[in-house]
This record gives structure tokens, C-alpha cells and sequence, in this order.
């Protein structure tokens, strides 16, 4: 019989311990047969709070939370919120946790008024490797890649918080400005290339890959104003090929609406008018300008899109992906558009789909073809509406920790043990998430043989 070791720090080693999230570990790892997948379990999903999170204190007395992610010593917006999303269930009993999370909104809030054009930052005014990018780096800032899911991350997680206890709290002053100037950011980049004064973001780097840096002086692919809004990054962090990012760009639909609600809450009407505009001009431009007919699959959304009438068939591992448009709330798990689009990305059509003797999935070109990342799967079985299909993925996800007890950023597709950062907080938590979610939706899955 295995024995499967604890691999988790030692109690007093913890950034931060919630009775609330062990009491989870215990109760549903109870209802997991299957012992190595209940092991996963323990150790990924309280990955963050044990060993990437600060907790702290602004001048002023607020919560103040930073948030690394993992063997990177830097806090990215978006993978900060999807850290911590599988918590939000937990927070109204547990108070220590919701005033963690709302440190990690007030940090995201003091991020996006630094630069809200920047991705990653520090925890203090201090430089790092990229302060050679040609961009108008600041201190503070790690990394200034513009992606437009960092700001939809923001409004993400403060009104996913929002409604996961009730507490308006983190809704103040600077939080309104902060979503102000994610909106401001939002319509510069809906501007045609040619526009004046257009877009003020540039962005080169001297690099040998591509993807490192953008063309055009640093301005990106052109784009023809259509009403999607830019976003010369990816969430892998790999440049687009084409201006607007079919996935992120769904994600700001949605996020929009939902911070719209939370701003109506507190009485500021006219920011809530305005951010509810927004999110139906970018839903009217996702239904004209990001469709595409493919031979095989049909109706189809595009990854990438420039407003001149071009499309990008793909997806990417990194959410959002067209493969999370339910779990991002954009569309149902039998909407027929989106059932099509995903034959398409979870089928050789799509170019970074792999199949090989470790396992089957979804990668991207931030690593390359040929790389697994356990992150799509993770979401394959969270938009899957087939239990065997969930037990497929649980199974691969079993197989191909490479006897860690943790999730990996990729993995080979004829080997497991060749994986890529091992310590990649995001996909353990996501991870945790899934099993939580199963746990609640599908418990006889959890129960089953694997």
C-alpha cells in the first residue's frame, strides 16, 4: 500500500493558516476514494496561503496583502486573483481569511493606480531584470506587458469577494478611482491603429523570441477599431499576433457587468452606468468581429481577431482561454457556439494540442508544442459536462505529477518527470478549486474508482 507524505510546510513555516480552509482539507478528503487523489488535494489547494502570501498593513490601518506566484518573486495581477479565488466560499466564517482577501484587494487597487498598463509588480518602490524594457517602467513594477485580463482580474476578484461575504468595505475612494482608470485604460485601447492621440502604451524588449517584444516600434499588430478593446499580451505573457484577444475580452464583458452591480451597491451610480456601457459595446463588437467559420467545427469563436477582417484559430492553456468561457461566467456549458469552439481547441485543429504517451491537452507557445499544461486540463474538467469525461482528466492530472503531490506549469507529452517550474502556485490552487467544485456539484465522481 503507497504511503503519501505530507508535502506541505511545517505549521509554524505557513505564511498564513485558515481553520476554515482545513476544515475543508479534512471534510473532503474524507469523500475522496481514491487516496493519492486526496493527497493532491491537501497539498495543492492551501499552496497559496502556505508559502505565497504577505500579509500586512497600509499607513492608513487597511489590509494590505501581497501575493507572489510561486518560484517568481513578484505579484501578477491576474494570477493573484486566481489564487485566492477558491477561498472566497470560506471567508464569510472566517475572519482572518476575508481580511487577508481584502489586503489582496486593496494591493491590486495601489497596483493598478501605480500603472494599470503594468502586469506584474513588487512589494515596494524597487526595480528589477526588465527596467531596460523601452516602456515608461515606474518603481514598483516588475513587469509592464499590457494584458487586459490584469485589470478584468481586478474587478474579478473584488466583486467576487463582494458577493462571497456581503462586505463593502474594500469599495472605497481609491478602489472608484482605480476602476475609473481600468475603464479610461479600456476605451484608449478600443482605438484604431492610426488614431490621434490613440493609444498611449509602447512596449519592446531586446530578446531572441518574438513573443518577447512588440513590432511596430513597440505598438503592436495594427487594429481597426471595432469595439474590442486591446490587449498586445497574452496571460501566458507571449505577445498576440493579432490586437484583440478574443477570451480576455470576454472575460472584461463579464467582469464589467459584475463590478457595474457592486458599484450600484454603494450608491455610485454613474461609474456603474459607465461600466455597464462598456461591457455591452464589447459584447455587441465579440458578437460581429470574433466569430469564425471553421470547416470542420462550424460556428467557432476566434482567439485573436485585428478588426480588419482576420482571425486566429487557436487556444491557449492560460485562462482566459476560450476552453474557460463558462467557467468565466461568459456563456453556458452547452451553449452551442462555445461546444464547437471546444471540439475545435480540444482536437488537433487546434496547433497547441498535443497528444503523447504521458497524456493528452491543451499548451501554448510560451513553453511550445509538445507541453501539457495540467491548468487546461484542470479547466477541461471544470467546463466538462460528462462524468467521464472529469474522471479522464482526474486520472491524467494523478499521473503526471511526476511524484511531487503538486501541480506543474507543463509537463512533456511523453514524459511527466520533464516539467516545467515546479513550484507554480496557480495551478495547485486551481487545482483544489476543482475538486471543491466537484465535491459540491458531482460528489459521486470524487467517490468512484479512478
Amino acid at each position: 500500500m503507497s504511503v503519501f507524505i505530507d508535502q506541505r510546510p511545517l505549521r509554524s513555516a505557513r505564511a498564513f493558516s485558515s481553520p476554515a480552509v482545513e476544515d475543508a482539507l479534512a471534510r473532503v478528503s474524507a469523500d475522496i476514494r481514491d487516496p493519492e487523489l486526496a493527497w493532491l488535494f491537501r497539498n495543492c489547494l492551501p499552496n497559496t496561503l502556505d508559502t505565497t502570501v504577505t500579509p500586512g498593513t497600509t499607513a492608513d490601518g487597511r489590509p494590505d496583502t501581497f501575493v507572489i506566484t510561486g518560484d517568481i518573486d513578484a505579484m501578477w495581477l491576474r494570477d493573484s486573483t486566481a489564487q485566492v479565488w477558491p477561498y472566497l466560499p470560506f471567508a464569510r466564517e472566517d475572519r482572518a481569511l476575508q481580511t487577508l482577501l481584502r489586503g489582496v484587494i486593496h494591493r491590486q487597487v495601489a497596483c493598478v493606480l501605480l500603472d494599470p498598463y503594468a502586469n506584474a509588480f513588487y512589494p515596494g518602490p524597487t526595480t528589477g531584470k526588465w527596467l531596460t524594457d523601452d516602456t515608461a517602467m515606474r518603481p514598483g513594477v516588475h513587469e509592464r506587458k499590457y494584458e487586459l485580463d490584469s485589470l478584468c482580474a481586478v474587478l474579478r476578484l473584488a466583486s467576487g469577494y463582494w458577493r462571497a461575504t456581503g462586505d463593502l468595505s474594500p469599495v472605497d475612494a481609491d478602489f472608484r478611482r482605480a476602476v475609473a482608470l481600468i475603464v479610461e485604460t479600456l476605451r484608449a485601447e478600443q482605438a484604431d491603429f492610426d488614431e490621434t492621440p490613440g493609444s498611449p502604451y509602447r512596449f519592446q524588449r531586446s530578446s531572441p523570441q518574438p513573443s518577447e517584444t512588440l513590432p511596430e516600434g513597440g505598438r503592436g499588430q495594427p487594429g481597426r477599431r471595432c469595439g474590442l478593446s486591446r490587449s498586445p499580451f497574452r496571460p501566458s505573457d507571449d505577445a498576440t499576433l493579432f490586437p484583440f484577444l478574443v477570451p480576455a475580452n470576454a472575460m472584461a464583458v463579464v467582469t464589467l457587468r459584475e463590478v457595474s452591480c457592486l458599484l450600484a451597491a454603494v450608491g455610485d451610480i454613474p461609474l456603474s452606468a459607465d461600466t455597464s456601457a462598456l461591457a455591452e459595446e464589447i459584447d455587441t463588437a465579440l458578437q460581429t468581429c470574433a466569430v469564425a467559420a471553421h470547416p470542420e467545427h462550424g460556428e467557432i469563436w476566434a482567439y485573436e481577431v485585428d478588426g480588419f477582417g482576420n482571425r486566429l484559430l487557436m487556444d491557449d492553456a492560460n485562462v482566459p482561454s476560450l476552453l474557460a468561457l463558462p467557467y468565466l461566467g461568459f456563456c453556458a456549458k452547452d451553449d452551442p457556439r462555445y461546444q464547437h469552439t471546444r471540439g475545435f481547441v480540444l482536437s488537433e485543429d487546434n496547433p497547441y494540442f498535443s497528444r503523447g504517451r504521458a497524456g493528452e491537452g491543451i499548451g501554448g507557445p510560451h513553453v511550445g508544442r509538445g507541453w501539457i499544461w495540467p491548468m487546461a486540463t484542470i479547466m477541461r474538467a471544470l467546463t466538462a459536462t460528462r462524468d467521464a469525461e472529469i474522471v479522464a482528466c482526474l486520472r491524467q492530472l494523478r499521473a503526471t505529477h511526476a511524484g511531487t503531490g503538486f501541480m506543474h506549469e507543463t509537463f512533456w507529452h511523453d514524459d511527466a518527470a520533464r516539467f516545467t517550474r515546479p513550484w507554480f502556485a496557480w495551478a495547485n490552487t486551481l487545482f483544489g478549486e476543482l475538486i471543491l467544485t466537484l465535491h459540491a456539484e458531482r460528489p459521486h465522481v470524487l467517490q468512484s474508482t479512478l
